[in-house]
């Protein structure tokens, strides 16, 4: 696993130690979809560091073509800014707790702004407003928590449960303010969408829970249901014609509820992002999220099929660089995958391994979780059950409409024979049965442990064979 740091530990995220999962993907293109997104942010993000706040004119005189040093903080090429920092601390949070934890996350954002935890040099160098008054406030809340059960230390409080936190009534982890829309909340994102990607309804609602910690706004909630909901149909193999479409909405109803779009997200949902002049035409790089959102669609979607030179697309529109590159790298890093990431950028990423490594166990963490799991997190948040796609929930979408989109799932689906199975060629929503658990890694068990073996051939052997450790549903 990975040994995160703690506040009375914190070292660089370059000197994290970590063991890498022993396991055999049962999908190796959702598997290079699920590293591509987190490293397509962090290197969105250092490529864009150098030049934040630069303004379009420059861009134009001076483009950035590759990682370069330099910026405001005087970052070394490769190093990332907060959007990775708070990435990593969403991600370190999903994988320590199994699953979504809001209060874990504030604690762990806080750290980072108090200690520097998870940043690239230690120390918390950029920051913007908006989330640290959310995390202020985050801080301030805790005495409320301190005071009930009568804790005295900083320590003792960030590692109270959450089901001790939830029964504190006056106690609320959501510290965003209605009117609150800048894009911090968007560009940590990537890890939610990633880890409950097997279950779309849940990993949209939570992208929205997840802004909501630290941005009241519904355009910012919104925005990452939107961003969140492209991450996981991309991750599920659905093609870039459908992600792009002006009806992707409609036809992923079922996936955001009862819950419509705030008509700004809605509006680009509509394809606003297709403008041919990209600037000239309005795209903005900004940090207002709707804009900044808009800005990384209208660079997936006029990138010639390539991830290099839609990232540049981001990079070079100017303004907030980094953080509109780190939330195309997100999209486009699901869609291409980390194999069309160019391998030099990765090369030069500060602390790649380690990024490479929380990626794996993003993906090992999303085929671990089981509907169980779910409930018993989302319940105490008063989360809205998952509700099952079917046609004549989407308004509209008739039964040929329903089975194109779902059409990346139902190619997948395989004859089981358990003669002839492996990981490879089982449904992936089966797949994660065979996977090997935590336990058995730490026990040094092979890879394919859990793969099923073949029925001997004898007529007494098999009474041997261990059927039991299988479960064979549909």
């Amino acid at each position: 696993m990975i040994n995160f740091p703690t506040p009375s530990n914190i070292v660089l995220p370059a000197n994290i130690t970590y063991t890498l999962p022993n396991f055999r993907p049962g999908d190796n293109q959702t598997f290079d979809r699920v590293v591509g997104s987190l490293v397509g942010l962090t290197i969105g993000d250092a490529l864009g560091a150098s030049v934040k706040y630069r303004p379009r004119q420059y861009l134009l005189n001076y483009p950035v073509r590759d990682m370069q040093a330099g910026g405001s903080r005087g970052l070394k090429a490769g190093q990332w800014t907060d959007n990775t920092s708070m990435a990593l601390c969403l991600a370190s949070s999903l994988l320590t707790q199994r699953g979504f934890n809001p209060y874990d996350q504030m604690v762990r954002y806080l750290w980072w702004y108090k200690y520097g935890y998870l940043s690239s040099t230690g120390s918390c160098f950029d920051i913007g407003n908006t989330t640290r008054d959310a995390l202020e406030e985050f801080a301030r809340r805790q005495r409320t928590l301190k005071s009930y059960y009568h804790i005295t230390t900083d320590a003792e409080i960030d590692r109270l449960p959450l089901g001790h936190v939830t029964r504190v009534t006056e106690f609320d982890a959501n510290c965003g303010l209605p009117g609150v829309t800048t894009n911090s909340a968007l560009v940590r994102l990537a890890s939610v969408p990633l880890f409950f990607h097997r279950y779309p309804e849940t990993a949209v609602e939570l992208s929205g829970q997840s802004a909501r910690l630290t941005h009241g706004d519904a355009r910012a909630i919104d925005a990452c249901r939107y961003l969140g909901a492209l991450i996981v149909a991309a991750v599920r193999g659905e093609p870039k014609y459908s992600l792009l479409s002006n009806d992707f909405y409609r036809a992923h109803q079922a996936w955001f509820g009862s819950n419509g779009l705030h008509e700004e997200v809605y509006r680009i949902s509509l394809g606003s992002y297709k403008q041919v002049q990209g600037y000239d035409g309005g795209i903005r790089g900004g940090t207002y999220i709707v804009k900044a959102l808009e800005a990384a669609l209208w660079a997936f979607w006029s990138d010639e099929n390539s991830f290099q030179t839609g990232i540049l697309k981001a990079v070079n529109l100017g303004d907030d660089t980094d953080s509109t590159a780190a939330i195309y790298g997100q999209l486009a890093g699901a869609y291409y995958g980390r194999s069309a990431i160019p391998i030099h950028w990765i090369k030069q990423l500060y602390a790649a391994p380690l990024i490479e490594c929380i990626s794996q166990w993003l993906y090992i963490g999303a085929h671990q979780n089981d509907a169980q799991t779910r409930k018993s997190i989302a319940a105490p948040m008063g989360f809205r059950a998952p509700i099952q796609m079917q046609p004549s929930s989407m308004p509209g979408a008739t039964q040929h409409e329903f089975v194109r989109n779902d059409q990346p799932r139902a190619a997948q689906k395989k004859i089981f024979d358990i003669s002839r199975a492996s990981v490879e060629t089982l449904d992936p929503h089966r797949a994660w049965r065979y996977l090997p658990s935590p336990l058995d890694m730490a026990a040094g068990l092979p890879s394919d442990h859990n793969v099923p073996k073949s029925i001997p051939s004898t007529s007494k052997d098999w009474l041997t064979f261990p059927q039991a450790r299988f479960k064979y549903t549909n």
